[in-house]
């Protein structure tokens, strides 16, 4: 009895190994299937690669865009991916309004289209007048996405210089509107002017040419990832972006 008890525990063991080599192998077979599996995939509708792993696409436009059909941007879906929300260029410097923000706002609206207004920054100039000529053009409602200041250059302005206009003009608007502002740039950008000031800000970030995301020290919220893109009733190229996270999560940014 004792003989045929050790023989049925020893099968049952070997029986546990078996069943572990199994799960090990098709543990590694899905993990090469993650891994493998590319992070851009091409579009042609959209005319450019998609990044994969993200499920929330969007656009940004300006005058640049010309006349825009929102409703042909709001129709276009292609294999489930459609613009789910825009960013739009409101004002510049200190007094500059673009003259197709008034339009692009209320349509984009009325095709339920999520929509965020920023402000090209000047980094000359006195961010809290840039503040004020934002303040004058955007109004915000609850379900639209936090304003953003979009800083790319320079123009030769010294580094606490720029920091402080920056500074100025993110807490007049977010005393006026209530919610914390984003910050617009590209990596080279924010590492040269930026890192370490503004590190509390979410960020949205500019990178093009890479593959998975963009190649930044720090948390980020938006990335604009082409700018070649193909929008139906747009009729010029228009920059692409993603969303890091999910819908619930998209959800929760909007302004409340």
């Amino acid at each position: 009895m004792a003989k045929k008890k050790k023989k049925k525990g020893a099968g049952r063991q070997k029986w546990i190994l078996i069943s572990l080599a199994l799960l090990s192998v098709a543990g590694a077979f899905i993990l090469y299937k993650h891994l493998s599996r590319p992070y851009f995939l091409h579009y042609t509708a959209f005319g450019i690669d998609l990044p994969v792993n993200y499920t929330v696409h969007g656009i940004d436009v300006s005058k640049h865009q010309s006349v825009i059909s929102w409703k042909d941007v709001s129709d276009m879906d292609i294999d489930h991916i459609r613009v789910k929300f825009v960013f739009m260029k409101a004002t510049e410097g200190l007094e500059n309004i673009d003259p197709l923000f008034k339009s692009n706002w209320k349509q984009a609206g009325s095709q339920k289209i999520a929509r965020g207004a920023y402000h090209f920054f000047i980094a000359t100039k006195s961010g809290k007048v840039q503040a004020l000529n934002f303040i004058r053009t955007v109004n915000l409602q609850a379900g639209d996405l936090p304003p953003v200041l979009d800083i790319e250059q320079s123009y030769g302005a010294a580094v606490p210089d720029i920091q402080q206009r920056v500074l100025d003009w993110l807490i007049i608007t977010e005393r006026q509107y209530g919610v914390k502002p984003i910050i617009y740039t590209n990596v080279d950008f924010y590492s040269r002017f930026l890192a370490g000031k503004f590190d509390d800000y979410d960020l949205w970030v500019a990178h093009y040419l890479v593959k998975d995301k963009p190649r930044i020290k720090r948390s980020w919220i938006f990335w604009q990832h082409s700018e070649l893109g193909h929008v139906n009733g747009i009729n010029n190229f228009v920059d692409f972006n993603v969303f890091n996270g999910d819908s619930a999560s998209f959800e929760q940014i909007k302004i409340k």
